[in-house]
């Protein structure tokens, strides 16, 4: 599975292709990493160069010390990457908003009905994928116009489960 790691204003596709190798950006390199107990603190090393790193968990990804600078990492498998923007797409107020599905799966929860007003961030669908709840999510305020699915029903990717307008 790739990883798709964004530090700062540039972005990295990372590739787990063992324990002790990754692909990044196309390239392979020779890595190994060690947490220090009890501590936010890695010993890691790249193709034979020995590194520090502070880790520290934000609510937007990472901050990550190294060398005397800090970065902040967010890090998305392609899955978590293609929620994410279907999420962020904006659409005008007065346009109907086709919620798709952005993977397979099945549909956990519809906890919104027919004709209900919600405002933006209202979840609208529960959808299962990879044993993981992802909450879909209103872009902005509308009403439910149409429901194209039902809670137990599976669901291709770009599959159109609920009409927003």
């Amino acid at each position: 599975m790739n990883y798709i790691t964004t530090v700062g204003e540039r972005t990295y596709t990372i590739e787990i292709n063992d324990e002790n190798h990754v692909t990044l950006d196309g390239g392979v390199l020779e890595v190994d990493w060690h947490p220090l107990p009890g501590q936010p603190v890695y010993s890691v090393l790249i193709d034979g160069q020995s590194y520090e790193a502070y880790v520290l968990p934000t609510e937007a990804g990472y901050q990550v010390q190294m060398r005397g600078l800090l970065y902040e990492v967010r890090v998305e498998d392609e899955r978590e990457l293609r929620l994410r923007a279907a999420m962020e797409q904006e659409m005008p107020a007065s346009s109907e908003y086709p919620l798709r599905a952005p993977m397979p799966g099945l549909v956990a929860a519809v906890p919104v009905n027919k004709g209900q007003t919600v405002d933006k961030g209202t979840v609208l669908i529960v959808l299962e994928s990879m044993k993981m709840q992802n909450e879909l999510k209103a872009p902005r305020a509308g009403r439910v116009a149409h429901l194209r699915v039902r809670a137990g029903q599976t669901v291709e990717q770009n599959q159109t489960l609920l009409i927003l307008e």
